[in-house]
């Protein structure tokens, strides 16, 4: 089986994360010395008026630069985190179902880290959890200049052209996503664990509706979209339509 030696960064670019999600197996390297400009403690976002760099502070290294990455620490002396937090609201909080990851993503952001490795190491988990891939644990025990592995420890550094990666980007939302989006949807109707009340529930949103609207919709159809996303049984495609009536109902 081949391994693939990545390197541990402040979220990563998507060049990161391509082998993750394939779940290829990956090797971690924990060994190395830090840094500096590289993605270690940095993190691009895309903000209204292009490209910002978002920097983790550090504490001083000592007086020969020379620290090894896992020994490196945070300088929270001013609010760092605050700032980043809301720099990524701004930039991204009118994206679709960004209010369906904030409340898992925030805690990041609002908790102490000592261990710029550590915090890293936390988001990656995170986010590991949230795409549904299983979170690599696997580190390296010394460091080795030349690899063995397949080696994509120069994807850390920011300055560097990221290679052309070949992948099929075919869908803006996965289908995790939508069946995500769809449960915190019906959690919002406040509907009993029976669904004894959903008759009541889909009366009141119906009259709240645009006449329009909700002529055009069947009621009976909607009521079987949530009894099967509720159950789990619903395919991607009932998932889809649900969505689809709900944005028009207004229930999103």
């Amino acid at each position: 089986m081949t391994h693939t030696l990545l390197p541990i960064a402040y979220a990563g670019p998507i060049s990161h994360w391509i082998p993750i999600c394939k779940e290829q197996t990956i090797v971690w390297e924990v060994e190395d010395n830090y840094q500096k400009q590289t993605y270690r403690n940095r993190m691009e976002i895309h903000a209204a008026n292009g490209k910002l760099m978002l920097s983790i502070p550090i504490q001083h290294l000592g007086y020969d630069g020379h620290q090894k990455y896992k020994d490196v620490s945070i300088a929270n002396t001013f609010p760092w985190q605050r700032n980043h937090w809301l720099s990524i609201k701004i930039a991204y909080q009118s994206s679709p179902f960004f209010e369906y990851y904030e409340d898992d993503i925030a805690p990041l952001f609002q908790n102490t880290y000592d261990s710029l490795i550590d915090f890293n190491n936390e988001i990656i988990k995170t986010i590991c959890e949230l795409l549904q891939v299983p979170t690599p644990v696997e580190t390296t025990i010394i460091y080795e200049k030349e690899s063995q592995y397949d080696d994509l420890r120069h994807l850390i550094h920011a300055k560097n052209h990221q290679p052309d990666i070949n992948f099929e980007y075919t869908q803006v939302f996965s289908d995790y996503q939508k069946k995500r989006a769809a449960k915190i949807i019906i959690e919002r109707l406040e509907l009993l664990e029976n669904l004894s009340n959903i008759s009541d529930k889909l009366d009141q949103i119906f009259n709240d509706a645009p006449i329009e609207v909700a002529e055009s919709i069947s009621k009976e159809e909607l009521a079987e979209l949530i009894y099967e996303i509720n159950s789990g049984t619903a395919t991607n495609n009932k998932i889809s339509r649900f969505l689809e009536l709900a944005d028009d109902l207004g229930i999103n």
